[in-house]
């Protein structure tokens, strides 16, 4: 079913487990996203970034449909809108939410354009996310990972003056693979949210280690945006598989399965499995579903 991204991370807020949020941008690993969603009973947010569907209206007219067969909660997501006009094609395309990211601006210039896109995209029932600090590259982790982090006292006001339903904090972590060990600050991430008390999402989750993440989730992020690890996964299955002759047929399955299989790890990891809300059962999965890997 699709729902708002508010709507399920009121829930992860109040239950203190996080959402996995899978970065798709086309039908094999959106539609593998969601048939782990719905094998773990879990909620699911689905990322997508303005530029990785070949065709954005296309593309997002295609997921909102898929997300709304789905027999759990599915919230579509427009991941790190840098312009005004990518949030509004996101709306128009039927996503339930957008991430308007002004995290590079200075700090006035952040609330203020936030706070517009607040008001026009909550007018229509649709849910903003929104960083405060920044979360840079794991290539240039040395730098990055201790840079523009998250202020806690800061934070409550910039939820405050801009309305967001979620705040993507820094705590250390970065996009991409970490060129060195990612170094957490865990007592930043509870100061924020004893400050707050608001859903805190948390960018650059790919490397950043299970139990890294696991104790995030415990402590108070309640969305966790996965990209390359997921795709890390689906190579790796393919090597593990045995591709001569006509084995090469299987190919988009195998890469369905290796996508899928740590989506549902992770699932299990943020502490998310089982808690969807009751729905009436659809179901996404074509046929069999994908093997696990």
């Amino acid at each position: 079913m699709l729902v708002t991204m508010k709507e399920i991370l009121h829930r992860a807020n109040q239950g203190h487990y996080g959402v996995i949020a899978p970065n798709v941008g086309r039908e094999l690993d959106a539609r593998a996203a969601l048939e782990a969603a719905e094998e773990k009973q879990a909620p699911i947010i689905l990322d997508v970034f303005y530029t990785d569907p070949a065709d954005f209206q296309f593309f997002g007219s295609y997921v909102t449909r898929l997300a709304d067969m789905a027999n759990v909660p599915v919230a579509v997501q427009l991941d790190h809108g840098g312009a005004f006009a990518q949030g509004i094609d996101a709306i128009r395309a039927g996503f339930t939410s957008i991430m308007v990211d002004r995290s590079s601006a200075p700090y006035e210039q952040n609330v203020a354009e936030v706070a517009e896109m607040v008001r026009i995209a909550h007018s229509i029932g649709v849910s903003v996310e929104a960083e405060l600090g920044h979360v840079g590259q794991g290539s240039n982790y040395d730098v990055d990972g201790a840079a523009a982090l998250t202020d806690p006292q800061q934070a409550k006001a910039y939820i405050e003056q801009t309305g967001v339903d979620a705040l993507a904090v820094a705590i250390g972590t970065a996009h991409g693979f970490y060129s060195g060990t990612p170094r957490l600050d865990f007592d930043r991430l509870v100061a924020i949210k004893a400050a707050t008390g608001h859903p805190l999402v948390l960018h650059g989750g790919s490397g950043t280690g299970d139990e890294n993440l696991r104790k995030a989730c415990q402590l108070g992020i309640n969305k966790v945006n996965i990209g390359g690890e997921l795709i890390r996964a689906a190579y790796d299955a393919i090597q593990q598989t045995d591709l001569s002759g006509n084995n090469v047929y299987g190919l988009f399955n195998i890469i369905s399965a290796g996508f899928k299989g740590r989506v549902k790890e992770l699932i299990d990891i943020f502490g998310s499995a089982g808690k969807a809300w009751s729905i009436a059962p659809k179901g996404i999965a074509r046929g069999q579903s994908t093997p696990e890997v």
